[in-house]
């Protein structure tokens, strides 16, 4: 059975939030600091799919401490080889309570066959309560030889409980402290510590020891120290840690308070290093006025009102051979395209002109738009990700006037589209004209022969020649005339309300155009990265509860 079935709750989902943290912490955080979260996630994931029946139990400690006395005296057999001045426990030795199951366990310790014991503890009297221990003998982990060190810290690492043996003249050993008690401060539950040898002291000294290791103990972070004073060679306090493992033994909980406690260490590293405080009342998207706001200032930057502006101009300016009066226009028939007048040229080039042919004239404005996105999102932000946010949003900061650029000449009115309107107009305007030349004609025909008598008209056309059709054919004439001026002034109103309409459309259309833009080439990585943060600060939250 794995420990899995029996884990504590709320273990795999904290271990399920330190691989998030991991993962979305990459490039956030120390790679140090990444690489042991990997460790125990890996580690813990290894052990989980292990034995839950056993618990390993590891002695470790330094040269002459009597740790191996101690794992022959626990385990009733002369298992482990003990000195005096030199460490002899070269490799890590292992008896084990009820080998059943025990073998993956210790291939994943790697403790070599030839150094796994088995005791039958049902058949033991008085060690039935032991059963589905996993007793190590560690190597001295301040030992001489070079390769049992890292085999120590290893198994240290590795081991569900960890029982330091220590020399009652060297429990203060600043090797000891410093390389681990320190470093496992908030496994209480999980550490045990044997003042060994204390047969050489007086009870009195015994206990003025314990009161010093647990006070030593407190310092370094151990709240409550379990200090069991023993000897290997009277067998004093032998059964009285044999009591505080087979507890641990019996519980099955050893493994699952190991690596919460492994969590918990790595935690308020993690929370040292990125606090969560107020991280998660960072937005995690891009609301929509500031979307507004990104889509005006680069507006600005690419000069859409004044591309507006010219258009407007240009439609204005276009329509008057089409809509004015021809007779106010007799002094321009003969001077060209209005538009040269205005030297605006190809309304186009002037597009690409204003939004972005110059790309380092307007760089700095694009740039700007995007710098002030970033500031107000990032406010509050660990500086870590502030600067993420900040490479997020300029990430195609470089690209994004040309991109304006050729986007909004995708956009640019034909110049020569002439609408419907205009034509009949301009139909209407001659029809005018001709009726006006008309009316003069009559005038002209009707004063030489009605008035001045110059010749005799043909009976049919007796009527053009009648002097009495003169007041009412100059009235005519004048009011065609002014009929012309009128349509004139009109069709102007309706130019002009039709050029506002199409400057608008037009910057509809370039507003449409630059949104699209900023979505995809500011807003999207922006919210990537603030996504990421606010999954990695909900993922910090998760590991802490």
């Amino acid at each position: 059975m794995s420990i899995y079935s029996v884990a504590k709750p709320g273990l795999g989902a904290r271990l399920a939030a330190l691989s998030k943290v991991a993962e979305l912490g990459q490039g956030r955080l120390d790679a140090t600091l990444l690489a042991d979260a990997s460790q125990l996630l890996t580690r813990a994931g290894e052990r989980l799919k292990l034995s839950s029946d056993h618990t390993v139990v590891a002695l470790a400690g330094g040269t002459g401490s009597g740790k191996s006395s101690l794992f022959n005296a626990i385990s009733g057999l002369e298992l482990s080889p003990t000195g005096v001045r030199r460490p002899t426990t070269a490799r890590t030795h292992a008896c084990v309570w009820g080998l059943e199951g025990a073998a993956p366990l210790l291939d994943w310790l790697q403790i070599q066959w030839r150094h796994r014991f088995a005791r039958a503890s049902a058949l033991d009297k008085g060690e039935s309560q032991l059963h589905g221990l996993v007793l190590l003998d560690l190597p001295d982990h301040d030992s001489i030889r070079a390769l049992t060190d890292p085999e120590a810290d290893r198994l240290i690492g590795l081991a569900d409980m960890v029982v330091w043996v220590l020399d009652p003249q060297k429990y203060a050993d600043a090797s000891t402290h410093r390389r681990y008690v320190t470093e496992l401060a908030g496994h209480d539950a999980v550490t045990v510590f044997a003042l060994n040898q204390s047969d050489k002291l007086s009870t009195e000294e015994v206990a003025e020891l314990v009161i010093d290791l647990n006070d030593l103990l407190r310092r370094e972070g151990v709240t409550q120290p379990s200090v069991v004073p023993t000897s290997a060679v009277t067998g004093r306090g032998i059964d009285s840690l044999k009591g505080v493992i087979a507890d641990a033994v019996s519980k099955r909980r050893a493994a699952i308070q190991r690596i919460d406690a492994d969590v918990d260490r790595i935690e308020r590293r993690l929370s040292q290093a990125m606090p969560v405080g107020a991280a998660l009342s960072a937005p995690s998207a891009v609301d929509a006025a500031r979307r507004v706001g990104l889509t005006d200032a680069l507006c600005d930057a690419v000069g859409v009102p004044a591309v507006g502006e010219a258009m407007e101009s240009a439609y204005v300016t276009r329509s008057a051979p089409w809509i004015s009066w021809p007779f106010a226009r007799l002094g321009t028939l003969f001077g060209g395209d209005p538009l040269k007048s205005l030297k605006l040229g190809d309304l186009r080039e002037e597009i690409r002109s204003l939004a972005g042919g110059s790309v380092t004239a307007q760089s700095s404005e694009v740039e700007n738009a995007v710098q002030a996105l970033s500031d107000g999102l990032t406010v509050g932000m660990n500086e870590v990700w502030r600067s993420a946010v900040h490479q997020a949003a300029g990430s195609r900061a470089a690209q994004l006037p040309e991109a304006l650029s050729d986007e909004l000449t995708e956009v640019a009115p034909q110049l020569d589209r002439v609408p419907v309107w205009w034509r009949l107009l301009k139909l209407w305007q001659y029809l005018l004209v001709l009726a006006f030349v008309a009316g003069l004609a009559w005038i002209g025909v009707a004063l030489a022969f009605g008035v001045f008598a110059v010749g005799r008209l043909p009976e049919s056309l007796a009527l053009f020649g009648d002097a009495a059709t003169l007041p009412w054919v100059g009235l005519m004439t004048a009011s065609v005339l002014g009929l012309g001026a009128l349509s004139a002034m009109a069709s102007r109103n309706f130019v002009a309300l039709g050029a506002a309409n199409e400057r608008d459309r037009l910057e509809r259309e370039m507003r449409k155009r630059v949104s699209g833009i900023a979505e995809s080439m500011v807003v999207e990585p922006v919210e990537r990265e603030l996504a990421r943060h606010h999954e990695f600060y909900t993922a910090m939250k998760s590991l802490s509860a």
